[in-house]
């Protein structure tokens, strides 16, 4: 994966032990300020790998990868009028549905736009928390698999993280160096 500048925090660590961690255009400057080869960058939302653009120097560095703010866009005259209620943050989009799902929509209160609102709200709400716990778990995945593949006990702390047994994959990690196993178990959390 190559270096995101959405990326907000990651971690590097140096043969297991942590080397710098925060937002990314901190530990590219560390990374940077090292030079040693060897050191694995992570993305401390997915636990994917970040591969960093270290040419230049700290200020080059802190220019590619510091968070710029989103940019205004240029008006160059009126717009034209968009469907939906911009003013409330409404866009109008196009969804296609089945003949028998128009017609259950129509015996709903508040009509097809207010049903289908709070459906979704009530399907997010139900799975809110189990989409955090998934993805929780595969950046724990992801950075297990890159710090601690070859690692004793690797398969079994496996295991034990996707049975969602935290305290089992806490002491097999306690064979890890500190930093991994703690890391681990920190994006394990969530």
């Amino acid at each position: 994966m190559t270096a995101d500048p959405d990326c907000h925090r990651a971690t590097a660590f140096l043969d297991g032990a942590l080397l710098s961690a925060g937002d990314l255009a901190r530990v590219a400057a560390a990374v940077w300020e090292h030079g040693a080869p060897g050191v694995v960058v992570l993305d401390d939302a997915t636990g994917r790998t970040v591969d960093l653009d270290l040419r230049g120097g700290p200020e080059a560095l802190l220019a590619r990868y510091a968070a710029a703010p989103e940019a205004e866009p240029v008006r160059t005259g009126p717009r034209p009028p968009k469907p939906g209620r911009p003013k409330l943050g409404v866009t109008a989009r196009e969804v296609t549905l089945l003949p028998r799902h128009w017609d259950w929509l129509a015996t709903q209160r508040g009509g097809a736009s207010a049903t289908l609102r709070r459906l979704i709200d009530e399907a997010r709400r139900a799975t809110s928390d189990a989409d955090r716990r998934a993805a929780a778990r595969d950046a724990a995945y992801r950075a297990m698999s890159t710090l601690a593949g070859d690692r004793p006990g690797f398969e079994e702390a496996s295991r034990r993280l996707f049975a969602g047994d935290l305290d089992g994959l806490a002491a097999i990690a306690a064979l890890w160096p500190p930093a991994v196993a703690g890391y681990v178990l920190l994006l394990a959390r969530g």
